[in-house]
C-alpha cells in the first residue's frame, strides 16, 4: 500500500468520523425537539425544558468525542508537525472544557458529588 494511498484512506476516515460526528448532533437535536414538542406534552413546561436540554447536552457531548477523535487521527497520522499537534491540544482543550461544562450542566453538578447524602437542614443539639 503507497503512502498516498494510506493518506487518502486515513483522510476518509477522519471525513467518516467528522460526518458521523455532525450526524449524531444533528440527530439527537432532531430528537430531542421532537419529544419536546410531541412526546412531552403532558410534563409541565420545567421538565419538558429540563429534558429538553438534557437531551440535547447529550448528544452534542457523543457528537464531541467523534469529532475530537477525528482530529486526532488527522493530527497523528498525516504530517504532524510541532505546531500541527499544538493546534490539536488547544482544540482537544477547548472541547474538553465544552464536553464538563456539558456533563455538569446535564447532571446538575459534578458526577461525583451525585450519590452524596446530602446535609441536615439544620444542626442537631
Amino acid at each position: 500500500m503507497s503512502a498516498d494511498l494510506l493518506h487518502v484512506a486515513i483522510g476518509i476516515a477522519v471525513a467518516g468520523f467528522e460526518l458521523f460526528g455532525v450526524g449524531v448532533i444533528t440527530l439527537g437535536s432532531v430528537l430531542a425537539c421532537g419529544r419536546f414538542a410531541f412526546i412531552h406534552k403532558g410534563f409541565e413546561l420545567t421538565a419538558r425544558y429540563r429534558s429538553l436540554r438534557q437531551e440535547l447536552g447529550g448528544a452534542i457531548l457523543l457528537g464531541l468525542e467523534f469529532l475530537v477523535a477525528a482530529d486526532i487521527i488527522r493530527t497523528v497520522t498525516i504530517d504532524p508537525s510541532l505546531q500541527d499537534v499544538a493546534i490539536l491540544a488547544l482544540i482537544v482543550l477547548i472541547r474538553t472544557f465544552l464536553s464538563v461544562a456539558l456533563q455538569i450542566e446535564i447532571e446538575r453538578g459534578w458526577s461525583w458529588r451525585r450519590n452524596r447524602p446530602s446535609p441536615p437542614d439544620h444542626p442537631s443539639t
